[in-house]
C-alpha cells in the first residue's frame, strides 16, 4: 500500500540586523510556533536596507514547506 504526503507551502518575509542567514532563522522560528513538521526553506528574495552607507537590517522572502498530518 502506497503512502501520500499532504504538503503546504507558507511565504514568510523576516528580518535581522545580523545577516540573511540569521533572518532565515527567525522566520523558521516564528513559523515554527504554530506550523509542525517543517521540511524545509526556500529562500526566495533577499534585500538589506542601507543608512549612512552602511548595511542595517537584512530581509529575506522565503517559503517554508511543512507535512499536513491528517
Amino acid at each position: 500500500m502506497s503512502q501520500s504526503q499532504v504538503l503546504k507551502v507558507l511565504e514568510i518575509m523576516a528580518s535581522s540586523p545580523k545577516s540573511w542567514e540569521d533572518a532565515t532563522n527567525v522566520a523558521v522560528s516564528a513559523a515554527s510556533k504554530t506550523v509542525k513538521e517543517i521540511r524545509s526553506v526556500y529562500v526566495k528574495d533577499m534585500s538589506a536596507v542601507v543608512k549612512n552607507n552602511k548595511v542595517t537590517e537584512y530581509r529575506v522572502n522565503l517559503k517554508i514547506t511543512f507535512e499536513v498530518i491528517a
